[in-house]
């Protein structure tokens, strides 16, 4: 599976983004997928991911601003980011797991991942 990440850029705080992930290979349908991040100095961290069920899941910290969705026909998972932050700062990867539900959060649990998309907030 090669996955390819796009749509981050520099943005002001407060503003809305929309990353998408292009997937190829495999059959997408079939994996979780899911959206990472790691912010300089900062170990990669979960912050949203859809099931193959198309269940969503979030960090906490984030719930209430990210919203994560799928299009199997495009292969394609979105993270739909609003009213950014300055520690919205990342790289954001998107990854693919063939893993249960509860380990979805765990990096170590997707065997696939983008190459990662730069965000950065300005204040």
């Amino acid at each position: 599976v090669q996955l390819q990440a796009s749509g981050g850029g520099l943005v002001q705080a407060g503003a809305s983004l929309r990353l998408s992930c292009a997937a190829s290979g495999g059959t997408f349908r079939n994996y979780a997928m899911s959206w990472f991040r790691q912010a300089p100095g900062k170990e990669r961290e979960f912050v949203a991911g859809v099931t193959r069920y198309l269940r969503p899941l979030y960090a906490e910290d984030v719930k209430d601003r990210f919203t994560v969705s799928r299009d199997n026909g495009q292969k394609t998972v979105y993270l739909q980011i609003g009213s950014l932050k300055s520690e919205d700062t990342a790289i954001y990867y998107c990854a693919a797991s063939s893993s249960v539900l509860s380990a979805l959060r765990t990096p170590d649990s997707y065997a696939w991942w983008g190459q990662g998309t730069q965000v950065t907030v300005s204040s």
